[in-house]
C-alpha cells in the first residue's frame, strides 16, 4: 500500500529526471565545443560564462517551474526571456555555442504555451545566422549552415512538441494514480465504517432481546419484592439491598437501551466525567459499606467524549475488582486534570496480587477470570486506542493501583475549581 501511494509522485516528476540528463549532456558537450573552438580565449571565456550562467538559472528557476512547484504565468516569461538573452550572448561570443539550442528549445517549449513557444523557438533558431552576419567581415554564412539552421528549426520545435506532450501525460497520468489512491482510501474507510455499523447494528438487536429483557424482569421482580417487604418489620437491611439492586439494574438497563441507540454512556448523558466517576465511587460505599475518597486535582473541564468514555469504564472495572476481591478497608479515585492530558488512579489497601501469576501483566489474575475473560485486558485495549497508558501495581497483602493516562487536546482542558471529598 505505501509502494502504491508513492506512484504518484514517482510519475509526476519520472520525466523530469530524464530531462536532467539530457540537459546535462547538452551543457557539458557544448562547453567542451566551446573550450575547442578557434575563437579568441576571450570570447571562450565569456560563452563559457553564458552557459554556466544558463545551468543556474535553469536550477534555480526553470526546473521548479517544470515540476509545477515554481508559480507560473510570469515567471514562465520571466525564465525564458532570461534564457533567451544568455544564449544569445553565448552565440555572440562564440558561435560553437550555437549546440545549446538542443537544450534551449525543449525548455522553451515546456515552459510557455505551444504558439508562443514554437514562435520564440525559431526566433531562436534564427540567432546563429544573424550572429554570424553581425561579425565584421564574415560574408555571407555556408548555406550548408543555413540549412542545418532552418532543420534545427523543424527539429526543434518537433522535439519540443514531443517533449510538451509527454510531459502533459505523464501530469495526467500521475493525477489519476493520486485520485484514485484517495478513491482507495475513501472506499476502505467506508467499508470499515459500513463494518462497524453493521456490528453495532446486530448487537444492539441481541442486547435488546437479551440483556434489556432481562434486566426489565429482574427490575419487575424487584419492584415487587420491595412491596411485599415495605411494611414487614426487622427487614431495614431486605429493603436497603432490594432498593440498591434495582438501581443498579436500573442504571444496567440505561446503559443497555444507551449503547442500543448509538448514544454516549448513560452516567455522561447529564453530567461531567468526574461527576460520573464520582458516582462510581458512592456506588461501591453503597454496595459493600466500603470508605471511598474521591478527588480531583488540577483544573477540571470538558473532555472529549472518547475520554470521558475510558475515565468512566476504567472507573467502573477498578471498583468491581475492588469489589469482587481486594477485601479492601478503604479506597482512593483521583481524577487528575493537566495540560494536554488527564489520569485516573485507583487506589486500595486489599490482598492485591503477584503480577509473575498471570505472565506479563497479571490480568488475569487481577480480575479473578481465565484466560479468555476480559477484565482489564479490554480496559487496557480501550486505554491504547486513545493513545493513552495504563499500569497495574500490586503486590500480595499491600493492595492494588491501578493508573490511566490519557492524552487530550489542551483546549479540552478548561480553567475550573477542583474537589476533594470522601463518598
Amino acid at each position: 500500500m505505501a509502494v502504491e501511494a508513492e506512484r504518484g509522485p514517482r510519475a509526476r516528476v519520472r520525466w523530469l529526471g530524464l530531462w536532467d540528463g539530457y540537459f546535462v549532456v547538452c551543457h557539458l558537450v557544448t562547453t567542451a565545443l566551446v573550450f575547442t573552438s578557434g575563437a579568441p580565449q576571450g570570447r571562450r571565456v565569456l560563452a563559457i560564462g553564458g552557459l554556466t550562467v544558463a545551468a543556474v538559472w535553469y536550477a534555480a528557476l526553470g526546473r521548479p517551474l517544470l515540476t509545477g512547484r515554481g508559480g507560473g504565468g510570469r515567471r514562465n516569461v520571466v525564465f525564458c526571456a532570461g534564457l533567451v538573452g544568455v544564449f544569445a550572448l553565448v552565440v555572440c561570443a562564440d558561435l560553437t555555442g550555437s549546440f545549446a539550442l538542443f537544450g534551449v528549445v525543449p525548455m522553451l517549449m515546456m515552459s510557455l504555451p505551444v504558439r508562443p513557444a514554437v514562435v520564440v523557438a525559431v526566433l531562436v533558431n534564427l540567432l546563429p545566422p544573424v550572429a554570424w552576419w553581425l561579425r565584421p567581415g564574415a560574408g555571407d554564412p555556408p548555406p550548408a549552415a543555413v540549412l542545418a539552421s532552418l532543420l534545427g528549426v523543424a527539429l526543434s520545435a518537433l522535439l519540443g512538441l514531443w517533449i510538451k506532450r509527454v510531459v502533459r501525460q505523464n501530469r495526467e497520468h500521475a493525477e489519476l494514480i493520486e485520485e484514485l489512491q484517495r478513491n482507495r482510501a475513501q472506499v476502505a474507510r467506508l467499508s470499515h465504517q459500513a463494518g462497524i455499523a453493521a456490528e453495532r447494528e446486530r448487537l444492539a438487536r441481541e442486547i435488546h432481546d437479551t440483556l434489556a429483557q432481562s434486566l426489565t424482569s429482574i427490575i419487575g421482580l424487584v419492584q415487587a419484592a420491595e412491596a411485599e417487604v415495605a411494611d414487614a418489620p426487622g427487614l431495614d437491611g431486605s429493603r436497603r439491598h432490594l432498593a440498591l439492586a434495582g438501581r443498579v439494574a436500573r442504571d444496567s438497563l440505561a446503559e443497555a437501551r444507551a449503547f442500543v441507540a448509538g448514544r454516549a454512556p448513560a452516567p455522561l448523558e447529564q453530567s461531567s466525567p468526574a461527576r460520573a466517576v464520582r458516582r462510581q465511587a458512592e456506588g461501591l460505599t453503597a454496595q459493600t459499606g466500603v470508605p471511598v475518597r474521591f478527588a480531583v486535582e488540577g483544573a477540571e473541564g470538558p473532555l472529549p467524549m472518547q475520554v470521558g468514555v475510558v475515565l468512566l469504564r476504567a472507573a467502573q472495572e477498578s471498583l468491581a475488582n475492588v469489589r469482587k476481591h481486594a477485601a479492601a478497608g478503604r479506597v482512593e479515585v483521583t481524577l487528575r486534570y493537566g495540560a494536554g492530558r488527564v489520569g485516573l488512579v485507583v487506589r486500595d489497601d486489599g490482598a492485591g496480587f503477584a503480577p509473575g501469576e498471570a505472565g506479563d501483566d497479571a490480568v488475569d489474575a487481577a480480575d479473578g477470570r481465565s484466560a479468555g475473560g476480559f477484565g482489564l485486558a479490554g480496559l487496557r485495549a480501550r486505554v491504547a486506542e486513545c493513545g493513552g497508558v495504563m499500569t497495574v501495581v500490586s503486590r500480595p497483602g499491600e493492595g492494588t493501583v491501578v493508573e490511566v493516562h490519557l492524552p487530550v487536546p489542551v483546549r479540552g482542558v478548561a480553567a475550573g475549581a477542583g474537589a476533594d471529598d470522601d463518598a
